[in-house]
């Protein structure tokens, strides 16, 4: 079997065959750093984080990049026109009385940790727009010489009509060809045709913007659409393999940048698989800050949450089906992720790490089937909770499946088994002993003193029928 995934620009589920043979390109479209990263953009960067995991567990070397989009993203992009509106950053600059470079700066930090905190394999390359401006100056100049753009008063524009003139289809994957001006694309009369798009925009002429550079059309600063298209040919070539993405990117940003990429090139396509995670509901409905749900890291974590329950609740749910967060979803996926560690604490592990193959084969070819089943981590979510209760299996023959099924989970159940198992301080076994015996002679408010002194120390008590054990506490 091979690893088979849905492709939204065919519309259907395909065999992945790499460009290369045993090497994977993978581009996903990162966050617009003006403010903090929600959970459902979060969801997006897991999938990713999956497909990444994935190849690499199937044996293919990975180029990964994710871009950092820190200029160019105008507000306009919620009504339908990304060329309108005022750019993301500029704004939230003017309200936190900020640069737009430090609101950048002070966001794409934050982004990076919450990637550490979601134990987010880092990709080969984090690519910022602002660093790459020549990049999308050059390009913007190849589709110019290959008659693909016109000049307004504001800007550099793409033009989809001298695009399928030219023999091309433009908006494969959205119904961009049957927009209508008016409708929820804001009427602009220097547009030879509603669904054209912004390369480049003129900074105003009234005024200097925090982030602006000089261009052979004037100063101003680069589309959004542009700064994908630039960056990923740069870093992975001409044509890749994956791009991914959420699926409110299909309607215009991934249409437009096959558009501006296959028109600068020449070559079809531009990219081979189109992967895009579907949204995520709040309490069934639409996530937004207007209506007060739209909850980042740090709201999780005022609530007692770590960031890896939100991984676990993620890792319940089919990318390609929307996937409702609440409150008690989340206490769920927190209680089953401790669980798991509960239980991965409890097993013993002997020699001959990595030497055992036998019973173990057909559980990692199972959980292996449900990858290349269109990533089915519900499937393989599963079969991780089988092994861990399977009574067939010794400790370490669990063990072994365990951690090597955690290579995709990336739940950090390693580490986690590292830390249990470090020697218990004479100390600590000394108090656990004392309580044992207090716990005998039915003095069990004292042993309740000691059980808690025990903890503080970053320790927990698990009472037995012998007996007792102490063990590293399991963090929440």
């Amino acid at each position: 079997m091979a690893l088979k995934i849905y492709n939204s620009l065919t519309k259907k589920e395909e065999i992945f065959k790499p460009i290369k043979p045993g090497r994977a390109g993978l581009y996903t479209c990162g966050p617009t750093v003006y403010s903090y990263v929600q959970i459902g953009n979060w969801r997006t960067y897991i999938l990713s984080d999956l497909i990444f995991r994935t190849l690499e567990y199937l044996g293919y070397k990975v180029d990964y990049v994710i871009n950092i989009t820190d200029v160019g993203h105008l507000t306009g992009d919620n009504s339908g026109d990304a060329d309108t509106g005022e750019d993301r950053l500029e704004k939230a600059a003017k309200k936190e009385r900020k640069t737009a470079w430090q609101i950048a700066e002070f966001y794409t930090n934050d982004f990076l940790e919450g990637f550490d905190k979601l134990n987010l394999k880092r990709p080969k390359v984090f690519s910022k727009a602002t660093d790459h401006i020549q990049d999308q100056i050059d390009l913007i100049s190849k589709i110019e010489k290959r008659g693909f753009t016109y000049k307004t008063s504001d800007g550099i524009y793409f033009d989809t009509v001298a695009f399928e003139k030219a023999g091309n289809v433009y908006g494969q994957m959205s119904s961009l060809d049957q927009i209508k001006e008016g409708a929820r694309v804001e009427r602009n009369l220097e547009k030879r045709n509603p669904r054209d798009f912004a390369l480049w925009k003129f900074s105003p002429k009234d005024k200097k913007r925090d982030m602006e550079w000089d261009s052979p059309w004037g100063v101003g600063f680069p589309g959004w659409h542009i700064e994908c298209s630039a960056m990923s040919m740069k870093y992975l070539g001409d044509q890749f393999d994956i791009h991914t993405g959420g699926e409110d990117l299909l309607s215009t940003h991934h249409p437009n940048e096959i558009a501006q990429s296959e028109a600068a090139t020449g070559k079809k396509p531009f990219v081979k698989f189109w992967v895009h995670g579907a949204f995520l509901l709040v309490d069934g409905g639409r996530m937004g800050k207007s209506l007060g749900n739209a909850y980042n890291l740090h709201d999780l974590e005022e609530k007692g949450y770590s960031p890896l329950d939100l991984r676990y609740f993620y890792l319940t749910g089919h990318y390609h089906k929307q996937l409702n967060f609440t409150w008690e979803t989340l206490k769920s996926a927190k209680e089953s992720r401790l669980k798991l560690l509960s239980l991965v604490s409890e097993l013993e592990s002997g020699e001959g790490r990595g030497k055992i193959a036998g019973r173990t084969s057909a559980w990692r070819e199972s959980f292996t089937q449900t990858l290349e089943d269109n990533l089915n981590l519900p499937q393989a979510l599963a079969i991780v909770w089988e092994t861990a209760r399977n009574k067939d299996f010794s400790g370490e023959e669990k063990l072994e499946l365990l951690f090597d099924f955690d290579r995709i989970l990336g739940l950090g159940l390693e580490t986690f088994g590292r830390i249990q198992n470090k020697e218990v301080p004479v100390p600590i076994k000394k108090l656990a002993e004392k309580r044992d015996r207090l716990r005998k002679s039915g003095d069990w408010h004292q042993a309740d003193i000691i059980r808690k002194e025990i903890e503080s120390r970053g320790f927990r008590i698990e009472d037995c029928s012998d007996g007792s054990r102490v063990l590293p506490k399991i963090s929440s």
